[in-house]
């Protein structure tokens, strides 16, 4: 029986990057069925990006240094490279392509690629014409991933997740939801293994 995961998540958020591998690396073990809700978390950052120390004051700079130095030792802890981008951007583009990358069955390769361009690479995804590059390194027709992410009909979808986010009361990304049971941030492979062990048994007991 598959373990039924929903998780809301922004490609700007650091956690959410670590969160999706670390789901990754347990979905074999778990028999995970992972519904990704793209959930936008700075609609106001604009396309172009702003300069990280543009927005924030030198006492905010140095509380986002002091939050690195952990979040880049959790990843290193899952094996996962991840740096402090340089700009912050709005991710409306990378979040519509995805919606149209999973239509097409293969939304997990351009989610990882997009997560690295941007937390490894320093690459601006609020760009269109960049994230359509992306999904052709993943297999995809530049032009599709391109009019997906003008289309309508992706907008409404990135509009349904806000709603249903804020209908389930996600304050926050990652969160996932297991079953009906909500979870909020990141957590070490070690741990997120100790929940689903414990989400699975449950499952098999009222089963």
């Amino acid at each position: 029986m598959a373990l039924k995961i929903t998780m809301f998540s922004d490609f700007v958020c650091p956690f959410c990057y670590i969160g999706f591998e670390v789901i990754r690396k347990l979905t074999p073990e778990f028999n995970i069925d992972l519904e990704w809700r793209g959930y936008q978390i700075h609609p106001e950052w604009p396309p172009e990006g702003i300069a990280a120390e543009q927005v924030r004051t030198p006492q905010d700079m140095d509380a986002r240094h002091a939050a690195w130095q952990r979040i880049t030792a959790m990843a290193a802890a899952e094996g996962l490279e991840i740096k402090a981008p340089g700009i912050f951007t709005n991710s409306r583009p990378a979040l519509a392509a995805c919606e149209f990358a999973r239509e097409q069955g293969g939304a997990d390769e351009l989610e990882r690629r997009i997560y690295r361009a941007y937390f490894v690479e320093g690459a601006n995804i609020g760009d269109a014409n960049l994230v359509a590059r992306l999904g052709v390194e993943c297999g995809f027709d530049e032009k599709e991933v391109a009019e997906a992410i003008r289309a309508p009909r992706y907008e409404l979808r990135l509009k349904n997740n806000a709603l249903a986010a804020s209908q389930r009361a996600v304050s926050g990304v990652p969160t996932f939801f297991i079953g009906e049971y909500p979870l909020v941030g990141a957590q070490s492979s070690e741990v997120m293994r100790q929940i689903l062990q414990r989400a699975t048994e449950r499952i098999i007991a009222t089963a």
